[in-house]
């Protein structure tokens, strides 16, 4: 069994299906070992309290990066996580945290990379006019929405959606893609050949 530290900032509804998956049984090999955030009034973390998970708030105003980020990697490291997976956490992670968990950091991003990083996407996807959009689960290193690709869903650009629609439909793949990319993680199951993520179907 193997511990997942969850970070979020806002509502965590990504950490709210990660958590009902591990309690369906379909991420068989996980379980949550802390949510952290980095705001006291986050509605993920009332919602971790309630379903008694452990939960701590580090706050992260009025300390330089390196500092919260210390404090952060002491209390995932104090509950021996293996898999940290972020879940809205709006803070960039110094390359010094990223260091401290190579290859086990992960994050969800909505829309289909390289296309649309950062803030926004769904305004960027609209203001380029795509016809299909998406969300990716990709490892966390050094620069900004940019570790090797784990999961891709496509969601298609309907002429009738707005920016509201199009984020609601990409937020319902990124819950069924995030469980898939933490079960491909956790299986071991996988190389990286440069940017590349190759599920090994034989291995074990």
């Amino acid at each position: 069994m193997k511990s997942l530290g969850i970070l979020l900032s806002g509502r965590g509804s990504n950490f709210v299906a990660i958590a009902d998956s591990i309690d369906a049984g379909r991420i068989p090999r996980g379980r949550i070992a802390v949510v952290i955030s980095n705001k006291a009034d986050a509605p993920g973390i009332a919602i971790a309290r309630q379903r008694g998970l452990e939960a701590q708030v580090i706050p992260s105003k009025g300390k330089s990066r390196e500092e919260h980020d210390r404090e952060v990697v002491a209390a995932l490291q104090e509950h021996h996580v293996d898999l940290v997976c972020l879940a809205g956490y709006m803070r960039l992670l110094s390359p010094w945290f990223v260091q401290q968990f190579p290859h086990r950091i992960l994050n969800i991003h909505p829309s289909l990379l390289p296309a649309f990083p950062g803030l926004e996407a769904q305004e960027q996807a609209f203001a380029y006019g795509v016809k299909v959009s998406g969300c990716t689960v990709h490892f966390v290193d050094e620069e900004l929405d940019h570790g090797a690709i784990i999961v891709q869903k496509t969601v298609p650009v309907l002429d009738t959606d707005d920016e509201q629609s199009l984020a609601a439909r990409i937020l319902e793949h990124e819950h069924i893609a995030y469980t898939e990319a933490i079960n491909i993680v956790l299986s071991g199951k996988y190389t990286i050949a440069g940017r590349r993520l190759v599920i090994n179907v034989t291995a074990g």
